[in-house]
């Protein structure tokens, strides 16, 4: 085996820093909404708007650099071999004598069920949340733009349904995360870039 490097800087910092402002907005958007009290609720608003518009250009950045580099490749869904990866989560991940399915490598960094994953972030819950976000963060400015048909509570059960969804696809990352073979070998590729590489 060898160590073969997958994951650029920008791909690391963009993870990374991506974790945090996510959160830093759970955090502040659970403090908004009453859950406890731990900056206020006029800091935690202030702050979930700046996490908010930086997590905005952090992915418009992103975005950019995904078609420049060509690397928005990496999120086209695929069927091929899902099944064989849904059966090694389902079973094959509690055999240590079973390997993944999936074999890493600079074109094919995500195994089929994670392209569908990451895609459905990027195409459903990213947009809902940002959409309901920029309505709820502007809604005295609906009649000015014509949107004062709109209800606020029905924005902001949405923009707290996709932020459930993130929180669901968060808890969801961060077990997968664990699952590698030795148990930190993902988590050390996203620091260091470099993951273990079939010859």
């Amino acid at each position: 085996m060898r160590n073969e490097m997958l994951f650029s800087r920008f791909e690391r910092f963009w993870h990374w820093t991506q974790a945090l402002l996510i959160l830093g907005l759970m955090t502040t958007g659970f403090e908004i909404h009453q859950a406890y009290t731990l900056l206020g609720y006029h800091d935690a608003a202030e702050f979930h708007r700046l996490f908010a518009w930086s997590l905005i250009g952090l992915w418009v950045f992103a975005i950019f650099w995904h078609f420049v580099t060509g690397e928005w490749r990496q999120y086209v869904p695929t069927t091929r071999r899902l099944m064989a990866v849904v059966q090694y989560y389902t079973l094959g991940i509690f055999r240590a004598d079973v390997p993944h399915p999936h074999k890493k490598t600079k074109l094919s960094k995500h195994n089929p069920l994670q392209r569908l994953a990451y895609l459905s972030l990027k195409v459903a819950i990213n947009p809902v949340l940002v959409a309901s976000g920029l309505l709820y963060m502007y809604v005295n400015d609906w009649p000015a733009i014509g949107l004062g048909f709109l209800s606020l509570d029905i924005v902001a059960m949405v923009h707290v349904a996709a932020a459930f969804a993130m929180l669901v696809f968060l808890i969801a990352h961060v077990y997968m995360a664990f699952t590698g073979k030795p148990v930190l070998s993902y988590m050390q590729a996203m620091i260091t870039g470099y993951e273990p590489a079939e010859e």
